[in-house]
Formats: C-alpha cells, sequence, structure tokens
C-alpha cells in the first residue's frame, strides 16, 4: 500500500495466521520436515532458535532462525534446502475453508486489507504465495508490532468504523484500547492462541467469537458489522 485514501465508512481487516491461513499446520509440516530430512537434533535446535529470535523480535521469523542456525552448522551445506521448502511451501493450501469467500464478502462491506506482523520477506511471500494479495488487491499491511502503528493505519485505511479479525486476544484488546467503540473486533477460535484458556481469561472477550473462520459468511454476523455506532 503506498498513498493513504479517501475516507471510507468500513475498513475491514484480517490477520493472516491462524486467521486466514493454519499456521499451526505449516508449523507442523515444518517440524516433520526437519525430523525426516536432517533429523530430531536438528528439527529441535532449529525450534529453540526460532523461540530465541520470537523472544527477541516479538513475531516468528522462520529464515531468520535458520540464518542464525547456519552460524552453528556453516559446514552443512544440507541446511541451504530449508530456506528453499520455506518459499516454495504451497501456502494457498493451507487457507482455512471459506477464507477467500470471507474476504470477498467483507469487500461488499467496506475496503478489506490483510493487516499482519512479521518479517519483511517471509511473511511477504506466504500473503503472495496463499493468493491472498491478489484477493485483498494489494492491501497488505505487515508490521513489526502492528499495534503500535495504528495511527499510520488509520492514515492508510481512514475509516468512520474497523472491523478487525485476529486470533490473538492481546492484540484485539489493543485496538479496542485505541479505538474504542470504533472498532469491531472478531477472534475465529483457530490455532493455539485463541484456545488458550488462561490467555482468553486474562484480557477482555472480543466483541465476537466464532469457530471458524468461515462463519463470517453468517448473515447474522453480517448484520452485527452493518450495525449504526
Amino acid at each position: 500500500m503506498s498513498a493513504a485514501r479517501a475516507a471510507g465508512d468500513v475498513a475491514v481487516m484480517f490477520d493472516v495466521d491462524d486467521t486466514l491461513l493454519d499456521n499451526d499446520r505449516v508449523t507442523a509440516d515444518l517440524r516433520e520436515y526437519l525430523e525426516s530430512q536432517f533429523g530430531h537434533s536438528v528439527s529441535t535446535r532449529y525450534f529453540e532458535i526460532l523461540e530465541d529470535v520470537r523472544a527477541e523480535t516479538g513475531y516468528v521469523d522462520y529464515l531468520g532462525a535458520l540464518q542464525r542456525y547456519r552460524l552453528e552448522a556453516v559446514h552443512d551445506p544440507r541446511v541451504l534446502q530449508v530456506s528453499c521448502w520455506l518459499l516454495d511451501y504451497p501456502f494457498a493450501e493451507r487457507l482455512y475453508p471459506g477464507a477467500l469467500e470471507v474476504v470477498a464478502r467483507m469487500s461488499r462491506l467496506g475496503t478489506v486489507a490483510v493487516l499482519s506482523d512479521g518479517d519483511a520477506v517471509f511473511q511477504p511471500r506466504k500473503v503472495e504465495r496463499s493468493g491472498l494479495w491478489r484477493a485483498f488487491g494489494g492491501n497488505v499491511l505487515i508490521y513489526v508490532h502492528k499495534e503500535k502503528e495504528l495511527r499510520h493505519v488509520e492514515r492508510l485505511l481512514p475509516a468512520r468504523r474497523y472491523v478487525m479479525i485476529d486470533d490473538k486476544s492481546r492484540i484485539l484488546a489493543a485496538l479496542k484500547d485505541h479505538w474504542g467503540d470504533r472498532v469491531i473486533t472478531v477472534m475465529p477460535r483457530q490455532g493455539h492462541y485463541a484456545k488458550d484458556p488462561e490467555t482468553m481469561a486474562a484480557l477482555p472477550r472480543p466483541d465476537l467469537v466464532i469457530e471458524h473462520i468461515g462463519d463470517m459468511l453468517d448473515d447474522a454476523i453480517l448484520a452485527h458489522l452493518t450495525d449504526p455506532i
């Protein structure tokens, strides 16, 4: 996205991982690949580094973790294969049922956009390879910490009302703190974050909790999103 557009009535924003796309499955596939091709010790060490990088950056950086692992295994040329596996992964096969239909349906309500966290290489690749970049017409925003960039989001997506669909209650709570009644927060109970009872209990409940992203196609939910504020 580049220049800010004219203010609209509604902007509907979607997270990617475990919201539109089953990223838990991607991670499981990566673990299985590492186990089968390199062995348990390599897989274990890679995921240890991945958690270290996540703690430092605040987001999951698969390629950054691979770069760091390579420094420990500089004489193992097989490590280079992992980057190809990651970048060529068939992300379109991991979209949740109904995900693209939901994006198309929400585009009738207002402007639709991706609002995601992640690195500057793998996360955009995931959005592009999955078909989401095209589905959103290039309206893709990827930040290091999106909850800290909401004023910039407002400049690029000015709207009277916002809708945010995300699997993380922490993110939804931050948007609610910033926009108040101007935002409707929606959590699909997909992925490990949305199914963690301690996290759910510790934060305010989102405005809407649904079981699957495809539930957004329900006319009753659409009516709720269009209620006047």
